[in-house]
C-alpha cells in the first residue's frame, strides 16, 4: 500500500511537530483536534518552525509554502477516514486512547496502520481495542519532533512484522532513525529517563543540591545537553508524573514510586515551561 495521506490526531506540542515533519516530507496531512484554539496554535507553531528552517538556509521558501499547502486542520476525526496511515498524539490517558482507537478502527480502511505517539501506555491494550491488533504499533517521536532524529517503534503483543517494517520505512522517509522496543511500561526511552528525573527530584527534595547544582552536575559531569530538572520542565511535570505512575503501576516495583515533591508541584499547577514555573522560572 502506498502511503500518501497521514492523519494526525491531537494538535498539541507533539502532534503539531509530527504533522510538520510529515508535511515537510511530501505527505498530505490532516491534523485533527476537537479544540479550535489548539489547531490555530498548531498552525502558527508550524509556520514559525518552518520559518526558522528557511532563515537558517535548511529549507527554501518555496518548500516551506509547499509543506504548509499539504497541511489541513479540522475539528472532526471523520476527516481521517481516507488516510493511509494514522498517528495518534492525544494526551496520555489510556482510556481516552482506547476509545479513540476503537473509533479509528471503525472509521479507517482495514489495512491502515494505527500508530500511537504514547510515551508509556501499553500498545497491546490499544491494539485490543480494535479488530486489527496486528496493525497497531507505537511510534514514539522525541520532542522537539522537527529536530530530534529518534523514533521509538513499539511492537505490541499482536503487532505484525510487516506493520513494523512499514513503520520503519516511513521513519526513514522522514529522515528519522527508528529503534524497536518491546511493549513494557515506559518502553526504552522513558524506562531509563524518567527514573533519572525522578531521582533528581528526590535529591532536590532531600536538600542534596539546589536545582542549579543538580542540573549543572549532570551537564558538566555527565555531558548531558540539559540537566534533568530543566528537562522535566521542558517535558511538563504532569507528563513526567503520568509516566512515573505508569511505570510504578505496570512494573510494581517501589523504585518507580513518583517523588512526593513531583506530586506536590503538579497539584500546585507548577508544570514547567508551559505554566511558566516548575523547578525553574520562565518568563
Amino acid at each position: 500500500m502506498e502511503i500518501r495521506r497521514i492523519g494526525v490526531i491531537g494538535a498539541g506540542t507533539m502532534g503539531n511537530g509530527i504533522a510538520q515533519v510529515f508535511a515537510q516530507s511530501g505527505f498530505e496531512v490532516e491534523l485533527v483536534d476537537a479544540a479550535a484554539p489548539a489547531l490555530e496554535r498548531a498552525r502558527g507553531t508550524i509556520e514559525k518552525s518552518l520559518g526558522k528552517f528557511v532563515e537558517k538556509g535548511k529549507l527554501s521558501a518555496a518548500d516551506r509554502d509547499a509543506a504548509l499547502g499539504r497541511l489541513t486542520t479540522t475539528a472532526s476525526v471523520d476527516a481521517v477516514a481516507d488516510a493511509d496511515y494514522i498517528v495518534e498524539a492525544i494526551f496520555e490517558d489510556a482510556a481516552a486512547k482506547r476509545q479513540l482507537f476503537t473509533r479509528l478502527d471503525e472509521l479507517t480502511r482495514p489495512n491502515v496502520i494505527l500508530s500511537s505517539n504514547t510515551s508509556s501506555i501499553s500498545i497491546t491494550a490499544l491494539g485490543a481495542a480494535t479488530k486489527r491488533p496486528d496493525k497497531v504499533l507505537g511510534m514514539h517521536f522525541m520532542n522537539p519532533v522537527p529536530l530530534m532524529t529518534l523514533v521509538e517503534l513499539i511492537r505490541g503483543q499482536a503487532t505484525s512484522s510487516e506493520s513494523m517494517r512499514l513503520a520503519s520505512e516511513l521513519c526513514a522517509t522522514l529522515g528519522k532513525t527508528a529503534m524497536e522496543a518491546a511493549d513494557y511500561p515506559g518502553f526504552i526511552a522513558n524506562r531509563i529517563l524518567m527514573p533519572m528525573i525522578n531521582e533528581a527530584i528526590f535529591a532536590l527534595m532531600e536538600g542534596v543540591g539546589t536545582p542549579e547544582a543538580i542540573d549543572t552536575v549532570m551537564k558538566l559531569g555527565m555531558n548531558h545537553p540539559m540537566g534533568p530538572l530543566t528537562l522535566a520542565d521542558f517535558i511538563g511535570l504532569d507528563v513526567c508524573l503520568a509516566i512515573m505512575n505508569v511505570l510504578h503501576e505496570g512494573l510494581g516495583d517501589p523504585k518507580y514510586r513518583p517523588c512526593p515533591l513531583l506530586r506536590r508541584m503538579v497539584a500546585a499547577g507548577h508544570l514547567g515551561r508551559k505554566s511558566g514555573r516548575g523547578f525553574h522560572t520562565y518568563a
